[in-house]
Order: structure tokens, then sequence, then C-alpha cells
């Protein structure tokens, strides 16, 4: 293609025959940067899918510079789910009526507002979402991961911060990467905004770019501004210095019908995410903030160790957890989950400030946080998956995936070595003590402490914990 992105790609490309390149993105204001580089960068296209959209200080960025892309001529196809763009009607349906932004809802809500009204008339349709995220520029360079689109994303504003990891990839997979784009934009569920969405006109565009640039201009967007200014990712990217990791990559995708109760054998992301790695031989290590592995997923651990295959977790503790009654569909499996030989971490909630934070944002489970989010695991020191797949029923049954299969021991064991450095630090470790109750170990430097129930939370917050976790709601988390 002749565009800029093109040009500084394909020479690079034709060094790495049959290969992808990529660079992980974990530090989230390298993460918020690479994406609004790839739209000024864009000289044609920019292909962008989302489960949730904020419209916040970052979404509002972001969406402003879908709209400068669009004033150079760049064709720009925005997908979102609806049911995470809250508060955006209006400035959606202003920017769709521009001549080379078109939009489209996934699975859209009728009632607008309130929109969970939906659900008491159409839930079995509605609670099946797009949870997939990428952020595609001239079909050349492509970003996947975690991340939606919102402040906690990014590690802005005052509320949770998540730590979460996203990926840059050139090459072949980006091929792939766009023709599940084309898809989702073609599939069923998709809707042209103008059909759900209320009228807008010239007018109310004009006040929404009026809005964007008027936020770019606050005290608590100059950092981003800053940010973008500053980083050296697109010249090193246009100028082909870019440091990418090159290895097979493939990209794995439930089929958009998935949502509407089809399940294609070859469609399902689960299925050729199992394709993909294998058997695994020596070692397993799983990153999954919202982590429920059912009976079934207890059984395939434990065979795995019995095998000899050593697993080990993490994933959010209760007081990192932003959603408490997912945290309740994991509890009740932690005790078969450490006697069937797993080794289990849950995150600790570290607010920003705190020592440990700096060595988060060295880690390849993302920058700062008090709550995990990344969604990414190694195996045998030989392949490492980066996507928005999490291991709970929901992305296995309900929700439609993405994400990239990476053949690189180089990455692989680096994530592996990490992990294993980083968990001891700003991770609990959980045990069985001799009475066969749990434990949940905290190591402050030289300082060991143990707690015998969720540190760092109260007795109402974990009786109702224990009550969520006998409500029989399993296959929907």
């Amino acid at each position: 293609m002749d565009t800029r992105l093109g040009s500084a790609v394909t020479p690079l490309i034709e060094l790495h025959p049959g290969e992808s390149g990529v660079v992980m993105l974990e530090n989230a204001h390298d993460a918020f940067a690479a994406r609004a580089l790839l739209a000024e960068g864009a000289d044609a296209t920019l292909d962008v899918q989302y489960y949730i959209w904020q419209y916040d200080i970052t979404g509002t960025m972001l969406l402003n510079a879908l709209y400068r892309a669009a004033e150079r001529g760049v064709r720009v196809r925005l997908l979102l789910d609806d049911n995470g763009i809250s508060g955006l009607d209006e400035a959606l349906a202003a920017l769709d009526t521009h001549p080379d932004i078109e939009i489209r809802l996934f699975n859209p809500f009728v009632v607008r507002n309130p929109k969970w009204i939906g659900y008491l008339t159409d839930f079995s349709r509605l609670n099946h979402r797009m949870h997939n995220k990428s952020f595609t520029a001239d079909n050349q360079a492509a970003i996947i991961g975690g991340r939606n689109v919102a402040d906690e994303y990014f590690g802005a504003g005052q509320g949770a911060l998540f730590a979460d990891l996203d990926l840059l990839a050139i090459g072949p997979v980006v091929n792939e990467l766009s023709d599940d784009f084309d898809a989702y934009w073609s599939s069923a569920s998709a809707y042209p905004a103008a059909t759900i969405l209320p009228d807008s006109g010239e007018e109310n565009l004009a006040r929404v770019v009026k809005t964007s640039r008027e936020c770019s201009a606050t005290s608590e967007a100059s950092k981003y501004v800053c940010v973008v200014e500053d980083s050296e990712f697109l010249k090193k990217l246009l100028e082909g210095n870019l440091e990418f990791t090159w290895a097979p990559v493939y990209m794995v995708s439930d089929d958009p019908a998935k949502v509407l109760g089809e399940n294609p054998e070859k469609g399902l992301l689960s299925r050729q995410l199992a394709e993909a790695i294998g058997s695994p031989k020596r070692l397993v290590t799983l990153v999954s903030p919202y982590f429920i592995p059912t009976k079934t997923g207890v059984e395939m651990f434990r065979n795995l160790q019995s095998n000899g295959v050593q697993v080990r977790v993490l994933t959010n503790s209760l007081e990192a957890n932003d959603v408490a009654m997912v945290h309740a569909g994991y509890a009740k499996y932690r005790k078969p989950l450490l006697e069937a030989g797993v080794q289990l971490f849950e995150l600790r909630k570290l607010p920003g400030g705190e020592p440990v934070e700096s060595d988060l944002q060295r880690s390849l489970m993302g920058s700062s946080s008090s709550s995990l989010h990344a969604k990414t695991f190694a195996v045998d020191g030989e392949s490492l998956f980066v996507g928005s797949f999490n291991f709970d029923p929901r992305s296995v049954h309900i929700n439609t995936e993405l994400g990239f299969v990476i053949e690189s021991p180089e990455l692989t064991q680096m994530m592996e070595a990490r992990f294993e450095e980083q968990v001891r630090i700003t991770a609990y470790e959980l045990v069985l003590d001799e009475d066969g109750d749990l434990q949940w170990i905290e190591r402050n430097g030289e300082e060991v402490i143990r707690h015998s129930h969720d540190p760092g939370t109260g007795v109402i917050k974990r009786m109702l914990v224990s009550l969520f976790s006998f409500l029989p709601i399993e296959s929907l988390l």
C-alpha cells in the first residue's frame, strides 16, 4: 500500500518472511500514545473495534484523533459494542455525519435510556457482547490486547486503574486481523449508527469537535498531550527503527455469529487457542483478571499437574477485583485448585505512588494499578497469548473475543521470568495450612505476613461474596 506506514514496514516484513513483528505495550501512557500516533500516521484507513469507549479525557482525545484523520481524507470505520458507550450517543451520532467516518454498533439496545430495560425484555440476545479490542491503521500496523478506551486503562483520572497489556503488530497477522474486522463489520449484529442513534447535524459535529479540543486543553489532559508530542514511537516506526520481536504470530478470534447462538466448530477462539497452543509439556503461566475455571478447568489443571506440568495463575484478589460477583465465582475453586497442585497468586491492591508501582511498570503484567486487567498466558517457554480472552465461562461461551498467539521463546521466557520475579512482590501467594484452610502470604521485603481471610476487606464484603457463590449464575460470569 502506498502509505507512509506501508513504506516503513514493508522492507522490515520482507526481511522476515512468514513472521510478524510485535512490540509489547506494557506502560499505560505508551499504549495511549501508540493509538493516538497510529491515528496521526494513517494515510488511508483506520479500522477501530472496542468493547468499552468512554467519553472521558482519553476517550475524547482519541475520538478527536479519529476526526482529524477523517479530515485528512482517511476512511474511518468505528465498530463499538453498544453496552460500553454510556453517554456517547450524541457524540457518535454527530461524528457519523462526517463523510469519511462510519460508525456501527454491535448488538445494539433498542431503548437508549435507560439501557438496562432491554435486559428485561431481550436478555438472551443482549447478554452476548463483543469483547474484542483492535486498532488498525492502513492495514499495516495494529494494536490488540486487553485495554478498552477509558481513563482507567491509560492511567488517567482518579478512579480505579487497571494493569493491562497490549501489543503492536506488523506483518501477515495484520492482514488476518483486517479480514476479521471486515467479518465483524459486515455481520448481522453490526448496525449502522444512523439506524440506532438520533439524527444529528453539522452544528452538533462542530460542538463535539469544540468539546474535544477544549478537553485536550485542560490540565488533566496536558500530560497526554505531552506524551504524544514527546513520543518517539511514530518517528521510529516510520523510519523503520522501532525494535520489533519477529516470530510466527497467529490470530485467534470468535466468529461474530457466536452472539446469535451459532457456534461453528472452527469459529470459536477457545478451540483455535487449544489447537495453536497444543499440549503443554512443562509449564503453564496464566494471567487473568476474571478467573473462573469451573469444575472442568480444575480437572484440566489437575491432569496437567499429574502429567508433570507446573501451573501458575495470577488473578485479582478480592480487594483488587472490580466485580465482586465474578470473584464469588472464582473463590469457591481456590481450595480445589491448590489441592490439585496449582500455584495461585492474587494481585494486591496497590495505590499509585507506592514503591512496588515502579516494579509493576516494568513487568509484562502492565503498568501501575489497583486492579489487574491483562489477559495473557505462556506455555513451555515457547508460546505466548495476548488478547481479550478471560479464563471464564463468559469468554468461552457468551462473548466474542480476540487475541494473538506468538511463537516467540524470547517473549515467552521473559514473561515467565517476570511473573516469577514480580508475583512475590505484587501479589499474595495462596497456600493451604495444616488444617486445609486458606492462607494468604504477603511479602514486604524481609517481612512475611500471613492472613487467614481475604486481605484488605471487611467482613460484610466477604459475607456478600460467600452469599453470591451459592447463586446458580456461574455460566453467566
